[in-house]
């Protein structure tokens, strides 16, 4: 058209070749064919890859979108492709914007009730963490400056966002963070036990987004970012002095609630505080958000925290439990239940309580186990026994395996009563010898016998004849 046109404003040939950069005879031909009608039809180019469009199409059907141009190359060159790697990421390129059109996910607008939602979320700008909560219908939004991204933190940054926004919303929606997450069952999010215990103070109810979907919670996303360019962007705030960096926070989120909303064409203070009636109301005591560690109960029914032991009951081994330490004092924490407490001890000592382990410490005791016929027969007399063998061992008695067998011919000469009270008294004066017995034996019960200390000592006194006092009174004096 430009050519038709140049020549009707110019009337010659030379002068429109001229205009359009071209021959005058290739004006004169486009002119000629223009005056008889013909309309010429540009025939469909190929492409050197058209061969291998199947190909590619079903590799890439096959691994969802994936798969790369360059692991695909190869395979097309078997196929028969001989055009550049370049022309074949174009193939690559249009198949797979092609497949994830198709398989595109579907969206649609979230649909908020007032006093319904919390979203909230951890960013970070180098050293400097910031925490962001947005109320989901009134847009009013919350954040804080921190050091860290630990469970208490994160409670207590969540505890002054409650306070700031004068209620409770029925739930709070988190991403999938360590701090707030004890695990994960069938993508089910289980609550850490201190958020459980957090949210059942306030009276709401924790939940988690999507694994790796910022969709999900675009909300308070969009604030992360937006308090990133322009609160952050301003390069006043620093990790130094947390205090300061919260104060200007707060002064930031004064400006961007009093301002008007684009997505809700409304001011969100103001649509807080027709909101905070719906809100649940604080509660009156703000619960302990002192930092919880977690540990596992060894073998020994204890946990270590600061190289020191702690006990628990016994019917915790194995489990991991929370510690939490305020004011000196350590408490042990299983699913919401305080288990222990203790007092704070030094790096190598212990603390164990006796009732963990159903009672007192027994006294150590190491049971006889007779082995030779003797030893057989002589332990079979009970504790006396055990008493005499002991005493014999720790005053280093080596000929006591003699000895025995000496016992037990003396046990079958006398008897068992006899020969026990004889092996009692051999115990009692520490004589761990077969003569010594043997010695008590032929004594019989014409031998001393002592008195425990205290008690009064009993002897037997001869009968004599008595008489009254009276026989003893001199005659009266005249």
């Amino acid at each position: 058209m430009d050519v038709i046109a140049a020549y009707r404003d110019l009337g010659s040939y030379r002068g429109a070749a001229a205009v359009c950069d071209m021959t005058p005879r290739t004006v004169k031909r486009i002119i000629d064919a223009a005056e008889r009608g013909d309309t010429p039809v540009r025939a469909e180019r190929g492409h050197n890859y058209d061969a291998v469009a199947e190909l590619v199409t079903k590799r890439i059907e096959a691994t969802r979108g994936r798969i790369s141009a360059k692991r695909l190359l190869p395979a097309a060159t078997a196929a028969g492709y001989s055009g550049s790697a370049r022309n074949f990421r174009r193939l690559v390129a249009e198949a797979k914007a092609a497949w994830h059109f198709e398989h595109r996910r579907i969206f649609r607008p979230a649909v908020w009730t007032p006093g319904e939602v919390l979203a909230i979320d951890w960013g970070s700008e180098g050293r400097l963490h910031v925490f962001c909560a947005v109320l989901a219908w009134s847009r009013f939004r919350f954040i804080g400056f921190a050091d860290n991204e630990r469970q208490e933190t994160t409670l207590g940054m969540l505890a002054k966002c409650f306070e700031t926004l004068g209620g409770v919303p029925a739930v709070v929606l988190a991403d999938r963070m360590g701090c707030l997450k004890g695990g994960v069952v069938a993508n089910v999010v289980v609550p850490a036990p201190g958020y459980v215990a957090f949210a059942s103070h306030y009276g709401f109810r924790p939940d988690f987004c999507e694994a790796h979907d910022p969709q999900s919670k675009g909300l308070v996303e969009h604030l992360v970012g937006y308090a990133k360019s322009d609160l952050l962007a301003m390069g006043e705030i620093g990790a130094g002095d947390l205090t300061v960096a919260n104060a200007q926070a707060a002064a930031w989120c004064d400006e961007v609630n009093g301002a008007r909303h684009a997505e809700i064409c409304a001011i969100p203070t103001e649509r807080l505080d027709s909101e905070r009636g719906l809100l649940r109301p604080l509660p009156s005591l703000r619960p302990s958000l002192t930092r919880r560690v977690t540990r596992k109960v060894d073998a020994l029914s204890c946990v270590r925290f600061g190289s020191a032991r702690y006990s628990v009951p016994t019917n915790r081994v194995g489990r991991q439990v929370s510690i939490e330490v305020t004011g000196g004092e350590l408490s042990i924490i299983d699913l919401g239940e305080v288990i222990a407490t203790h007092l704070l001890v030094a790096p190598g000592e212990s603390s164990i309580k006796d009732e963990h382990y159903g009672g007192k410490r027994p006294e150590p005791r190491r049971p006889l186990r007779p082995r030779t016929e003797a030893e057989k027969t002589f332990c079979a007399l009970g504790p006396v026994a055990e008493a005499f063998i002991k005493g014999a061992a720790a005053r280093g008695t080596t000929t006591l395996p003699a000895e025995l067998d000496g016992l037990v011919t003396l046990l079958s000469a006398y008897g068992q009563e006899l020969f026990i009270a004889a092996l009692e008294r051999a115990v009692h004066f520490a004589r761990f010898r077969a003569g010594d017995v043997a010695a008590i034996l032929v004594a019989g019960s014409g031998v001393w016998q002592l008195t425990p200390p205290g008690e009064a000592l009993s002897v037997a006194l001869p009968a004599v004849s008595v008489r009254p006092l009276s026989a003893y009174a001199l005659s009266e004096l005249s």
